[in-house]
């Protein structure tokens, strides 16, 4: 008799999914869509001294936008900048903490004095750890994760947006995450923010989209931006319907979309690259905080 864990609707495999290697990311194709509208175009993106914002900030790039890094760490804005210039392209840094209006100016006019008015704003800065269940949870925690990837995200689109506006409009892309709308364990605070990035999205659309602005996000789903050892990214992997983990620039074509006249009449929309995590009934092996890691009640 066939092993039923190797007959899924019907096809029978020789070997577990999982020891095939059909879903590596190597040997998907690596065909880059084209842009032509976003050449010479100036784009911001936060965070992106390393993971996702660096894969974005470098694909742009690429499709020969003008570049501006943001991150909080200068170094790592300045490696981003580094990267792009020695492929060709065009960039500057501009760090800063997204959470301080002060440093949002000047990042803000900084990248103007030097490219002109911001034509894409990528609000991808934001913080996931440190990972707290709610009983442990402080409010500097609370306000820290919440000035950072909610606050940031209104400090940075009021910056770019008033000049968008004078500049005949201009797309925002904004980061969520499926803990907007399907809860993490131990991180009140960041599904919470990212719950309020969507919110915002939507809202912040109403009001700019009569300045041809338009404002969409994006919503990763599990995706490995620290380099996961194998064994983790088959564990995390195997409940996700494309059976693998996303890479960082699973997000880039997504992000050039938005960002293009290709997606001209979309606005206020949250755009899923998941990997089909969240169309299923049964949750990816994403919660890395299970009830037996929770405070003991004698400790509360």
């Amino acid at each position: 008799m066939a092993d039923p864990s190797r007959l899924i609707l019907g096809l029978r495999f020789q070997k577990p999914l999982h020891r095939t290697g059909q879903y590596s990311p190597q040997k998907r194709k690596t065909s880059m869509a084209t842009y032509d509208d976003l050449e010479n175009k100036t784009i911001v993106v936060t965070g992106a001294g390393s993971g996702i914002g660096r894969s974005l900030a470098l694909r742009f790039a690429q499709a020969k936008a003008k570049v501006a890094v943001n991150d909080i760490s200068e170094e790592d804005a300045f490696g981003t900048v580094q990267i792009i210039k020695k492929s060709g392209g065009t960039a500057i840094a501009i760090p800063g903490d997204v959470s301080v209006s002060s440093q949002v100016h000047q990042m803000f006019q900084a990248v103007h004095k030097k490219y002109g008015p911001t034509n894409v704003l990528i609000n991808n800065a934001g913080l996931v750890s440190p990972m707290l269940h709610f009983f442990e949870a402080t409010e500097d925690w609370w306000r820290r994760i919440i000035d950072v990837n909610l606050t940031g995200h209104f400090l940075c689109c009021q910056a770019a947006a008033k000049a968008m506006a004078r500049n005949g409009g201009g797309s925002i892309i904004n980061m969520s995450s499926g803990g907007a709308t399907q809860a993490h364990r131990s991180f009140t605070a960041y599904d919470a923010s990212k719950g309020g990035i969507e919110a915002f999205t939507r809202a912040l659309a109403l009001d700019l989209g009569p300045y041809s602005i338009r404002v969409n996000a994006l919503m990763p789903g599990s995706i490995d931006t620290s380099g996961m050892n194998s064994e983790d990214r088959m564990h995390r992997g195997e409940n996700i319907p494309l059976v693998r983990v996303g890479e960082s620039h699973d997000l880039t074509g997504p992000a050039l979309f938005l960002a293009s006249d290709e997606s001209s009449y979309m606005t206020g929309d949250v755009l899923k690259v998941d990997g089909g995590m969240l169309a299923q009934q049964r949750s990816a092996t994403v919660d890395i905080m299970p009830p037996a890691g929770f405070p003991k009640l004698e400790n509360i």
